[in-house]
Parts: C-alpha cells; sequence; structure tokens
C-alpha cells in the first residue's frame, strides 16, 4: 500500500511547520502545510517575498528540517533520516534546479552534468550527459567552462544536469530569475518540454505569474500559510 501510495503522490506534507527562535521571539515561517503532489504533476508555489517559498522547498526536498508535521518523500518520511539518509533516498531520483545555477567553476559542462550522473552510480554517465547537454542545444559547449557560458547557457547546462539521471520529482527554484524575459521564455520552454517528456513531478517556486500559468496547479503561501490551491 506504501509503495502504490509513494507512485500516486511522491511528495507530500501534512502539517508541516517551521520556526526560528530569535531574540525577540519565535519567527514562524511556515505552519501548517498540508500538501499532496501526483505522480507527473507540474505544481508552482507562488508568494510574496519572506512568504516562506523556499523554506517550504526545501523541506519537501529533505534540504532542511521541518519544526513540526512531516515530509514524505516516495512514501518516506524525511525526519526518520538522518543527512546522509536523506540524501541517498534523493539520489538518481530528485533533481534542483536554482536560479544561481550552482554550476562548479572548475568543471565543463559535461562534466557538471556527469557528475550527479556518477554519485548515483549511472553505468553511462558520459553518454547520458552528452544527451542531456545535446537535447538543451549544448552540443557545441561540451568543453566550455561555466565562465565561457552565457547566463542563459549556464542555467540550460543546470537543467540538463538535472534532467540526466532522469529524476522522478525535479525542485526549482526562481530558475528563470537571473536571466533576461527573452532568455527565461527560452529557459522555461526547455524546462516544461522536458518535464512532460519525462513524465517528472515539477515543484517550482517562482515569483512569475507567466510561469506559474504553465504548471497544473498554483499553491500561493502568505504569511507562511497556503493561501489559496487552484
Amino acid at each position: 500500500m506504501l509503495q502504490t501510495s509513494s507512485l500516486q503522490h511522491p511528495v507530500t506534507a501534512s502539517g508541516l511547520t517551521k520556526f526560528v527562535d530569535t531574540s525577540e521571539g519565535r519567527l514562524d515561517i511556515l505552519q501548517q502545510v498540508d500538501l499532496k503532489v501526483e505522480g507527473g504533476e507540474a505544481v508552482a508555489i507562488l508568494g510574496a517575498s519572506g512568504s516562506g517559498k523556499s523554506t517550504l522547498l526545501g523541506l519537501l526536498a529533505g534540504l532542511d528540517e521541518a519544526s513540526a508535521g512531516e515530509a514524505c518523500l516516495f512514501g518516506t518520511p524525511l525526519h526518520t533520516l538522518n543527512e546522509d539518509g536523506r540524501a541517498a533516498l534523493r539520489a538518481g531520483k530528485v533533481g534542483f534546479v536554482f536560479q544561481s545555477f550552482q554550476l562548479l567553476s572548475g568543471m565543463t559542462a559535461l562534466e557538471n552534468v556527469m557528475l550527479p550522473l556518477e554519485l548515483a552510480n549511472h553505468p553511462s554517465p558520459d553518454e547520458a550527459a552528452k544527451t542531456a547537454l545535446a537535447q538543451a542545444g549544448l552540443s557545441e559547449r561540451l568543453h566550455h567552462y561555466p565562465s565561457q557560458l552565457s547566463g542563459g547557457e549556464q542555467q540550460r547546462v543546470a537543467i540538463a544536469r538535472a534532467f540526466a539521471p532522469d529524476p522522478k520529482v525535479l525542485f526549482a527554484d526562481e530558475p528563470t530569475a537571473n536571466l533576461d524575459s527573452h532568455t527565461g521564455e527560452r529557459v522555461a520552454e526547455m524546462l516544461f518540454d522536458l518535464q512532460e517528456k519525462n513524465g517528472t513531478v515539477l515543484i517550482l517556486v517562482t515569483h512569475d505569474e507567466m510561469l506559474a500559468r504553465r504548471c497544473d496547479r498554483r499553491l500561493h503561501l502568505k504569511d507562511g500559510r497556503l493561501d489559496s490551491n487552484r
């Protein structure tokens, strides 16, 4: 039963809460968030700056620990795992795209994309990385370093890196925020094309309503609470 549920809802949250203690008292960041994401679904998380969007993403991905409540990834409650256990659960099954690209400057585009494949013990990391970069339109940039690539090209490398292991879930945090509008549109096209082609769950944090409208569902965070679900 757990296996079936984890396939239908790879990402879930129940009563998810995050707070920090400050000199002025407790600061509530997220309060009692409930969420179920279906397999293959694209979900946008919207909200003003400071509403808790990135915090929610980090909790759902197991990059941060909740103060209360529960987040589950593939049916496994994340609070039952230590950091190494959460990393093992994500390996090869979860991808990330950040607004700051997060490419390793000392590695070429090809080496950046190969890295998660090697960590996931992929049988042919070189071949899979080349295929992913070809899908991103970067076959001519395999041996270029991040400093030799434009911002749009760097983000396309980051997306290729995220999709190369064929993840079941992809978390994206403001993936077009650092790009001009034309480049952002190209990156968004690539992101959604790959998401649809691979049937990947996409959980997207954005302030861009145009980008959010391309998702199956939009969740609005306000003062740490889900304000609406439509």
